[in-house]
């Protein structure tokens, strides 16, 4: 994405006289032309179910990449494909369906219509569809239910809390049934207690809804307990992609790791992680589950069993490995030693 006047024939015009220039070249000599490359080379799927987290400092471009992908603003150049069709030569008409239909979109500002009710705010997008008066407010109903503000139908903005605003406006973006769910730092205008709140609520409601997401936040603590995976965005490039434990222990460079410096990483190492194979007989015990955090395992050891290693079984039952206790320990000491020489440096 590059801002300015007639961006796109200026990227091709640069792209074409250096075919082999990378991409740091040709922001630069877009720069001399005035221009601004926001967003570089970035590229990323999300798979079917997926919560995706875009993260970085402000600045750093994530923002622009979710209104590229939306098209709220037009890419200057590359491919956004949702199930196999480009929006970027989608028509007019044919995006306005698709937003209609099949992608729902959820800001930090809520955005809500101040003489509506709730029900009449989150019922908006069927009356734009003309559907019928009854039908729009049953399905409102539902969604209103599903967010959590059942018997609050009546209310109007103004006699809201923040948290609960921001319910409606995710009810709203939830009433058509989207596939693909677009979030914008929904909850970073919230206080720190409400946000939390909210977080638990939004992975439950994703466990139930099984939705795409992608979810944009500079928190690398709510990234890290929503994602299923995160890119981290510098400068309009992204620096990885990774799940949170890729992230946390396995940072590519020190802009990376400089996010995870104060995440407790026992949280984020799992016993699958840690577990050895099974040597002959399964060991007595309470099982642990593979994707266990070490936290919650050494709390098992500790409550559970003074037993010395504990078997570890997958979803059907199936003894899969084994953890010991001192494996454990020293894995958490290890990483604790990590976060002591990270925090003197």
């Amino acid at each position: 994405m590059v801002f300015g006047e007639d961006a796109r024939r200026a990227l091709a015009a640069e792209q074409a006289a250096a075919p082999g220039a990378g991409r740091d070249a040709i922001a630069d000599a877009l720069r001399e032309r005035g221009l601004v490359p926001a967003v570089r080379d970035v590229s990323f799927e999300v798979g079917r179910g997926e919560l995706f987290v875009i993260m970085g400092l402000s600045g750093s471009g994530k923002s622009t990449v979710i209104r590229c992908v939306s098209r709220l603003v037009e890419p200057t150049a590359g491919r956004v494909a949702i199930g196999g069709e480009d929006l970027l030569t989608a028509s007019k008409k044919r995006l306005i369906e698709l937003r209609r239909s099949r992608i729902g979109m959820v800001f930090q500002h809520f955005g809500l219509f101040p003489h509506m009710t709730v029900a009449d705010n989150v019922a908006f997008p069927l009356r734009v569809q003309a559907v019928r008066s009854s039908e729009r407010m049953a399905r409102a109903a539902e969604v209103i239910e599903l967010v959590g503000l059942a018997g609050k139908e009546a209310a109007y903005p103004r006699e809201l809390s923040g948290g609960q605003r921001q319910r409606v406006g995710i009810a709203r973006s939830l009433v058509m049934n989207p596939d693909i769910w677009f979030l914008d730092e929904p909850f970073s205008a919230l206080d720190p207690l409400i946000r939390r709140q909210l977080q638990d609520e939004f992975l439950t409601l994703q466990a139930e809804l099984h939705k795409s997401i992608v979810f944009i936040t500079h928190d690398i603590a709510e990234a890290l307990k929503l994602a299923d995976r995160i890119a981290i965005m510098r400068d309009g490039v992204i620096v990885q992609v990774g799940t949170p434990a890729e992230i946390v222990l396995n940072p590519v460079d020190a802009y990376v790791a400089e996010f995870a410096s104060e995440v407790p990483k026992g949280r984020f190492m799992t016993v699958e992680d840690m577990m050895a194979p099974l040597n002959g007989t399964s060991p007595a015990g309470p099982a642990l589950a593979p994707g266990m955090n070490l936290e919650e395992a050494l709390a098992r050891f500790v409550s559970d069993t003074g037993l010395g290693t504990l078997p570890v079984t997958d979803g059907d039952g199936n003894t899969i490995g084994a953890l010991s206790a001192e494996t454990l320990v020293r894995a958490i000491g290890t990483a604790k030693a990590a976060e002591a020489e990270d925090g003197a440096r």
